[in-house]
């Protein structure tokens, strides 16, 4: 599998305007390009030595590509983890809600399939997924919610657009993609019982947010990172 390296969007933060985060990822994202061009320079002088019949340099300048390809799927990793949990940290999304802004297309795809089936495992019955609205994107496409739709289709999953068209509703038990009624923590109700709901739904977003996170640390991007390394080995 191969991994684009370029931005989605100009924006990667999808709350507020937090320019110090948007610095950040830009910087990983930065030098993964620099990483990519140098790889690539490697590879094609690489390729220029063996034609020539130099396998000493053919061989070294291979080997030097191997080097930068790895550093350039390091700092994807980094941007792609730092994006996740900037995203989708306590309070900025609910506990069934994934925000995917700033992933790449192909990061995005994977860290849904697997935050897919931990849903299921853990028997949520549905899952809003954050896919922006391609406001700005390129041509002002959407990129990734194409491919969440190809992971439901594949999965044999029902979705559909919410009324704002950057979130998507999947059913997760296989039925139609009905929206469920929305509830607000605390809405009904007063005084200390109130406080102490919300309280306790705060401390099981927080729970389930970070059991998430871990899951797409230790699973989703290792595989994504090994993928990199092995779609830039030449020869």
């Amino acid at each position: 599998m191969s991994y684009g390296l370029n931005q989605l969007g100009s924006r990667a933060i999808s709350h507020g305007n937090n320019s110090n985060a948007e610095a950040e990822y830009d910087r990983f994202r930065g030098l993964a390009r620099e990483e990519a061009n140098k790889r690539s320079r490697c590879f094609d002088e690489a390729h220029q030595a063996y034609e020539r019949g130099d396998g000493a340099t053919a061989h070294q300048k291979s080997e030097e590509g191997k080097q930068h390809a790895a550093k350039m799927a390091q700092y994807n990793k980094q941007a792609s983890e730092f994006i996740f949990r900037e995203n989708n940290a306590e309070g900025r999304v609910d506990s069934d809600t994934i925000d995917l802004h700033g992933q790449f297309v192909e990061e995005a795809e994977d860290i849904l399939e697997e935050r897919i089936k931990y849903a299921q495992a853990h028997g949520q019955t549905h899952l809003h997924v954050i896919v922006g609205k391609g406001n700005h994107s390129a041509d002002h496409i959407q990129k990734i919610k194409p491919r969440v739709e190809r992971v439901c289709q594949e999965l044999g999953l029902q979705y559909k657009t919410e009324p704002n068209a950057g979130r998507m509703y999947i059913n997760l038990q296989g039925g139609p993609a009905d929206t469920p009624l929305q509830h607000h923590a605390g809405g009904a109700h007063h005084g200390g019982d109130g406080q102490h709901q919300q309280h306790q739904q705060h401390q099981q977003q927080q729970q389930t947010n970070d059991q998430i996170e871990e899951f797409v640390s230790k699973n989703v991007l290792p595989r994504i990172f090994r993928e990199l390394k092995a779609c830039c080995i030449m020869m």
